[in-house]
């Protein structure tokens, strides 16, 4: 049943991605990333392996579908990779504990720190892949910021939806 649910999450989330978000660009800023969700509310206990699997598979089909040959895939394997440390330093529990992170899980400070790094992190990663450059840092910046503003109003807005469940 757990493998139905995941299964269901990555499906949803990589339509919605694909098919909604990737179009939506305020002034060619603002471009939300909800598919980092997926992988920022897997189960605690999912191997550093498993990650790294779910993340490549779900940015590799996000490069497929949005014509970006690697931008995404590189991105969410890189979140995959520190999402366990991050969600460590977050939490009060150990990382091998069964917990699926969440608001009710973690507390609204914690899972919030936990939920903006990692959007950070991968926001960053996938911005500075695409510019591969500094000689333009400042329209850089901004973009990082607003698709990191963009994508937790997104997070906080499934969030909201899930824990009325």
């Amino acid at each position: 049943m757990q493998a139905i649910y995941r299964l269901g999450w990555f499906v949803g989330l990589l339509l919605v991605q694909v098919l909604v978000l990737n179009h939506i660009h305020v002034g060619e800023y603002a471009t939300p990333f909800l598919y980092t969700y997926f992988l920022l509310i897997l189960d605690a206990d999912t191997s550093r392996a498993k990650m790294l699997l779910w993340g490549f598979l779900l940015g590799l089909l996000i490069d497929i579908f949005g014509n970006t040959p690697g931008l995404n895939a590189s991105a969410a394997t890189f979140l995959a990779l520190v999402r366990n440390p991050l969600l460590r330093s977050q939490t009060m529990r150990d990382v091998a504990d069964d917990f699926t992170p969440s608001v009710r899980t973690m507390g609204f400070s914690p899972f919030a720190r936990y939920v903006v790094a990692g959007v950070f992190l991968h926001i960053l990663f996938l911005q500075l892949l695409d510019a591969f450059s500094f000689a333009r840092w400042m329209p850089l910046l901004w973009k990082v910021l607003t698709d990191t503003a963009a994508t937790l109003v997104c997070v906080a807005g499934v969030e909201m939806m899930r824990r009325k469940r």
